[in-house]
């Protein structure tokens, strides 16, 4: 009896399952389903991977906090031009229903910095910049 009062509230707690992915994003991700040119915010930018990376150039105009949203699961970084990488500000969760795996913050200054994406098991990543705040 108890497990089934237990599986009874296992699916009870459990989320719908979605019917349309990308629907539902919140408006700082709302260009997620837009294609565009370069790693900016407002659309996303497709990125061949070779040996399970892939690199670009971001430009930061304004300081301040910002997301790099990925499709594909992968380690993250986010370099100075000339630099080591930067310490992430946070990770935090990805909308649901959504085909965005992974999203990673960090506090940038304005200038260039270089984008790795690293440990991809796929032959193309989809990456967007995504300013909070």
């Amino acid at each position: 009896m108890l497990s089934i009062a237990l599986a009874f509230t296992l699916a009870a707690a459990a989320p719908p399952p979605c019917t349309t992915r990308d629907a539902a994003l919140p408006r700082a991700l709302a260009g997620w389903t837009r294609a565009g040119r370069g790693l900016d915010t407002g659309h996303t930018v497709t990125l061949p991977v070779r040996r399970g990376a892939a690199t670009t150039i971001v430009r930061i105009r304004k300081a301040g906090l910002f997301g790099i949203a990925a499709d594909r699961d992968g380690w993250i970084d986010i370099a100075p031009a000339r630099g080591k990488p930067l310490s992430l500000d946070s990770e935090p969760r990805v909308p649901a229903c959504s085909t965005i795996k992974k999203i990673v913050r960090f506090r940038l200054r304005p200038g260039s910095y270089r984008v790795s994406v690293a440990k991809l098991k796929a032959d193309r990543v989809r990456l967007m910049l995504v300013r909070y705040g």
